[in-house]
């Protein structure tokens, strides 16, 4: 095992895996920008390097300053969270070159599955179900006019590099290709400095899906209960949940069969996401693979009573994995809330400022708030939005509900405007409930009638 390894990230999740590697006796070092020095995970590691500026490619993007700060700490590894570097391929070439382990796949992996097209063409070759689509990169215009004739709008033009709702556009006619192309094709080239383009056909009223996954260098590899993160807003998820309500225990098997068929025929190392969407007869299609933890592991985590965080830095470290799919089994249910620094009556706006007052509730089973955050400290306009994760596990989904309510209830952030409100409300929602949402909901039905309620108590209270 590692006697100490690096953090390359911020936030809540470096002091998630700060808090796993200091319960395992490993020493811990924390990267931070300039904006971070006073956060928390620099507080909590052993040791930390201050890697740049504010901006994130002054700092947790700048490779070779934090690889430098391995070098310089004796850090045997480098645990890379979700963002920033964690499915960063050139950056898990250059561990490997300077005798780190990366936290994760192999370079080529990563490589292979960040590009959208590529992933589908490999999952088409190894017999997984895939979104209707274009064959291969789509050159131009013309080109995407011929494909979308073919598998019939609506489509998605998608940037093949992409992630994080970027360089993608929804088309539902001929006529509005050419210009929504050609944004989506500056905007990829913008974020990610690849402007390959691919086309899906848009699955109308479809669960999103996803299986974790894990599997050591001796080929042990193993599957873990579904997560349902339907409920989206501009494509970023909002609240996530496991198991799926919808999904029967034979779907789930046959769901798990093919998410091992999936990195078998990789030959993956660690864990990973398999995105999947679920039509209404309950098919599955594949639709991309995250190669990192994700943000909402910790519904997985706690329905399942295993840390993710841990078995990566087990695996990492040449061991076999510390548990058997037979192991796997579900304990309830757990619904995980992300709580944004934004106003939801200003259409989402980032909130920034200081942290004037802070009350975190704790108490009873089955609860858990994942945070960076403490009264005084700051919140910035470098960064994502996301300031703490609210989950809470029950023995089934009405009692998680209620234990979450209480969550958010009882939480108070002050001196920024949050979305705990719409989470709040979206618990309580009919068709939240009933479990029967879809990836839509929120967006086209949700959304407007809690603006209209929210204006109605508005001008009952003035």
């Amino acid at each position: 095992m590692f006697s100490k390894v690096l953090v390359a990230n911020r936030g809540e999740i470096a002091v998630r895996i700060i808090r796993s590697l200091h319960e395992l006796g490993i020493k811990s070092v924390a990267v931070y920008s300039e904006a971070d020095r006073e956060s928390l995970h620099v507080q909590l590691a052993d040791e930390a390097v201050c890697v740049g500026g504010a901006r994130p490619q002054e700092s947790y993007l700048n490779m070779k300053n934090i690889l430098s700060a391995a070098i310089g700490t004796g850090a045997q590894a480098i645990h890379p969270g979700f963002g920033f570097l964690s499915e960063n391929s050139k950056f898990a070439e250059m561990c490997q070159a300077c005798g780190i382990t990366f936290i994760g796949p192999d370079a080529k992996i990563i490589d292979l599955m960040g590009n959208k097209e590529h992933a589908r063409q490999q999952m088409k070759l190894l017999g997984v179900p895939v979104i209707p689509g274009s064959d291969d990169y789509i050159q131009d215009v013309n080109e995407a006019k011929r494909v979308a004739a073919k598998i019939g709008y609506p489509v998605l033009i998608k940037a093949a590099a992409g992630g994080g709702g970027k360089g993608i556009r929804r088309i539902n006619n001929e006529a509005a290709m050419t210009d929504s192309f050609n944004e989506a094709q500056s905007e990829a080239k913008l974020a990610f400095g690849d402007d390959h383009m691919y086309i899906e056909k848009i699955m109308e009223n479809v669960k999103h899906i996803e299986v974790q996954v894990f599997r050591d260098q001796a080929g042990h590899a193993v599957y873990f209960p579904e997560r349902d993160c339907s409920l989206q807003i501009n494509k970023q998820k909002v609240l996530e949940e496991s198991p799926c309500q919808l999904v029967t225990e034979e779907e789930r098997k046959q769901l798990g069969q093919i998410a091992l068929r999936a990195i078998n025929g990789i030959d993956y190392l660690n864990t990973g996401t398999i995105e999947f969407l679920m039509d209404q007869d309950h098919h599955f299609y594949f639709m991309e693979m995250n190669t990192r933890i994700q943000v909402e592991h910790t519904v997985t985590e706690m329905v399942t009573g295993i840390d993710l965080v841990k078995a990566q830095l087990k695996v990492a470290a040449g061991e076999n994995l510390p548990f058997t799919q037979s192991d796997i089994q579900i304990n309830g249910a757990a619904i995980e809330c992300r709580i944004n620094a934004e106003d939801p009556n200003n259409n989402f706006m980032p909130s920034i400022g200081n942290i004037k007052y802070l009350y975190l509730p704790v108490g009873n089973l089955g609860m858990r708030i994942d945070t960076d955050l403490y009264q005084g400290s700051r919140v910035t306009p470098f960064y994502d939005s996301m300031l703490a994760k609210v989950i809470a596990l029950g023995h089934d989904r009405v009692e998680a509900i209620e234990k979450i309510k209480r969550l958010l209830n009882e939480m108070v952030i002050e001196g920024i405007k949050t979305n705990q409100e719409i989470q709040l409300a979206i618990l309580q929602d009919p068709t939240f409930i009933k479990g029967n949402f879809t990836t839509s909901y929120l967006e086209k039905v949700f959304l407007n009638r809690w603006k209209e309620n929210h204006s109605r108590n508005e001008l009952i209270r003035s």
